[in-house]
């Protein structure tokens, strides 16, 4: 008698005697039940309440079938759960741990999901500063940009005696023709040239910029802006900006030391700066022929430009010679010899600087911050305003959840993988919701572990 088959069904090759068959049967199932601790740590510093707060809606509220909060929340555990793109929303409107996590589980119009669609959050991030006839939401610029210093203050339960800016251009390609965009011969592309600003791992600001200036445009406003913040709740916090050579520019270093900010640039080495070091890089060239190693020396002093400096002011250049080739370095800073050594000051605190890079990877390859293909600057900035946030949304997982465990120092991208993308079956009651997460799921004690971390806070 031949088997009946189910045409609902997928056969595959059979197991221990048993056939193998699949099918999209399985009901109210989810693959990002892990993102319900996307929903406690939101809870627990109310980041997309604070967020919501930047917009205005003048939308008729008795037409309205999505709130602001809503909309915000719904975009930015979506980015930090991996969809990156507005259409991905169409059939995430109907996911029920993501209407879990936005407070709404049926839409008030039979004819409406419980979420929004990709149309609707299409209209949220083309808001204006001002609403219009068409574009009814509109958003505060200004309030967006002191909402990251909020977070990051708010952060620390107590000031601390010193903190380090970590401030970089990173370039943003483009692939269209979007407003602003210029070739960048250092990048070799179309692209924009966002302005990123870290403490840590804490993201300050994310400032996109046209490519047709110098990278260290718009830092001295950016630094200015953040300082007076900080400054208003932490009054006695030293600061001191960190940054590269493209930031060693007499406007910067002029304003940070009228305004009590140390710094420390990298400074791009010219023939002066290579012949004020000519005798240490002879010794390191010694010594490397000795040893059959790179060597160093360092040189600390006093050096200006002939023209463009306004003073003169601390040097410290690194000889190094790596292979037969010389390979000098050089910084820039008004830290006071007294205060640290040369060598200490470019190994250990200058070249530490790097670390801001893997931030910057993680929100442009991990939470899409350079995913900025609308036809406006303005909107391109609000993109990459709700990938940041959704940056800042996960390492307040990791900073209040993860701490001391496997996944402290994981980036972003780890994290969503083990954490995030978890399958579980969703059982909708009158009086609970249960989302049955795989038995299998290896990291049940971190998970549960950030859990009851994140309960604690929003107890």
């Amino acid at each position: 008698m031949p088997t009946e088959c189910n045409p609902a069904l997928f056969e595959f090759a059979p197991v221990a005697g048993r056939q193998v068959v699949a099918g999209f049967d399985g009901g109210a199932i989810t693959s990002d039940a892990g993102a319900l601790l996307l929903g406690e740590t939101d809870r627990a510093i109310r980041l997309t309440e604070w967020f919501a707060a930047c917009f205005t809606d003048a939308r008729a509220a008795e037409l309205v079938e999505h709130q602001i909060a809503t909309l915000v929340r719904q975009r930015i555990i979506g980015i930090a759960l991996g969809y990156e793109d507005l259409n991905d929303h169409d059939e995430l409107r109907h996911d029920p741990v993501l209407a879990v996590l936005v407070g709404k589980l049926e839409a008030k119009r039979s004819d409406c999901a419980p979420l929004a669609g990709k149309s609707t959050l299409n209209r949220l991030e083309l808001s204006r500063s001002e609403p219009t006839r068409y574009h009814k939401i509109s958003h505060d610029p200004a309030a967006i940009e002191r909402l990251f210093v909020d977070m990051f203050l708010k952060a620390h339960r107590r000031a601390p005696e010193q903190i380090i800016l970590d401030l970089d251009a990173t370039d943003d390609p483009l692939h269209g023709h979007q407003e602003g965009r210029f070739f960048h011969g250092y990048y070799d592309c179309y692209c924009y040239l966002p302005l990123y600003v870290f403490c840590g791992r804490h993201l300050l600001a994310a400032k996109l910029r046209r490519s047709n200036i110098d990278s260290s445009a718009g830092a001295v406003e950016e630094i200015a802006r953040i300082a007076a913040q900080i400054r208003q709740r932490w009054p006695r916090v030293r600061i001191l900006l960190r940054g590269d050579s493209g930031f060693a520019r007499e406007a910067l270093m002029a304003w940070c030391e009228a305004n009590r900010v140390e710094y420390l640039f990298g400074l791009a080495r010219n023939e002066r700066l290579e012949e004020a070091i000519k005798a240490e890089l002879l010794m390191a060239a010694v010594e490397s022929l000795r040893t059959g190693k790179p060597a160093r020396c360092f040189k600390d002093f006093t050096w200006s430009t002939l023209d463009s400096w306004s003073r003169d002011r601390r040097v410290i250049g690194k000889a190094e010679v790596t292979g037969g080739e010389a390979n000098p370095r050089f910084v820039v800073t008004s830290l006071k010899p007294a205060e640290v050594g040369g060598q200490y000051l470019y190994e250990r605190i200058y070249c530490a600087r790097g670390e801001m890079e893997n931030r910057i990877k993680e929100c442009q390859l991990d939470l899409f911050a350079d995913r900025t293909s609308a036809a406006t600057m303005r909107a391109n900035q609000l993109r990459l305003w709700f990938a940041s946030m959704a940056y800042v949304l996960l390492c307040a997982l990791r900073r209040i959840g993860l701490a001391q465990t496997q996944f402290a120092q994981a980036t972003c991208g780890t994290i969503r993988l083990k954490l995030l993308k978890l399958g579980a079956l969703v059982r909708i009651s009158v009086r609970r919701i249960k989302v049955a997460i795989a038995s299998a799921c290896p990291f049940q004690h971190e998970f549960s572990l950030a859990h009851a971390r994140l309960r604690n806070v929003t107890a």
